[in-house]
């Protein structure tokens, strides 16, 4: 693999460490802005396209929310959650008795063969690896030919609104990290093989009235492919593999 894009200036380890310190408040932290987190499963359930037998790798898995909205849609699917933080799967199998965890050492050598999911959800994750590039290969080596993977993670924009809500707030914070501009993952997915069938940029007011937040994503809506879609705190990429 054509290396890039320089690596980021910490480890894997130091990722796990993070949410390894959080993992006890977690949940209850994500309750407090549940429609803003819960948003990146409807609209990732909506370009998956489903179908019974299918099987799905949900990484970076957290609590594992997202297997539940993966089998309420299509129970035929077999989900693998897998994730870096031990604390965090511990988490996961209190809430969710019996759910498929893998425990991940590094997101640049991911522990599954080749072509072994048909499809990827992940959520929040390639901001936080230490070598994204390395991790998207990865991703493309463990799914099949023409696989689908839906991806979120915040754009470079924001960075601000980040720190200002966590100086506020407080919450889980988000360890180490660098929010990319959606033109490097763009190009990172291009480097690895996969193809961006569709890129939107959402939640402008992740807080609010519901109809403050609509406003929002109609403000989006109107300036996807500008650089409104930019201030869209949590950005997906829809793909397929080449």
């Amino acid at each position: 693999m054509k290396r890039t894009f320089p690596l980021n200036s910490w480890t894997d380890s130091d990722v796990e460490a993070h949410w390894d310190s959080v993992a006890h408040l977690y949940v209850n932290e994500n309750e407090r802005v549940k429609g803003a987190h819960d948003q990146r499963f409807g609209f990732s359930i909506r370009h998956l396209g489903l179908e019974a037998g299918m099987k799905i790798l949900n990484i970076s898995s957290r609590d594992g929310e997202a297997t539940d909205y993966i089998l309420k849609v299509n129970p035929g699917c077999e989900v693998v959650n897998a994730e870096i933080s031990g604390n965090l799967m511990e988490v996961a199998e209190k809430m969710r008795p019996g759910l498929r965890q893998q425990k991940l050492d590094t997101y640049s050598e991911l522990p599954f063969g080749d072509h072994a999911f048909d499809r990827i959800l992940t959520l929040e994750t390639l901001e936080h690896a230490a070598e994204p590039q390395a991790f998207l290969s990865e991703l493309h080596r463990v799914s099949t030919p023409g696989a689908t993977m839906v991806l979120s993670c915040p754009p470079a924009t924001s960075e601000i609104p980040y720190r200002i809500y966590t100086l506020l707030f407080g919450g889980h914070g988000e360890g180490p990290h660098r929010f990319p501009p959606s033109g490097r993952v763009k190009r990172m997915l291009s480097l690895t093989g996969w193809r961006l069938v569709h890129h939107q940029g959402t939640l402008l007011f992740p807080v609010g009235p519901a109809w403050f937040q609509r406003w929002g994503e109609w403000i989006l809506e109107q300036g996807q492919h500008t650089f409104i879609s930019e201030l869209g705190i949590r950005q997906f990429y829809v793909c397929n593999k080449q």
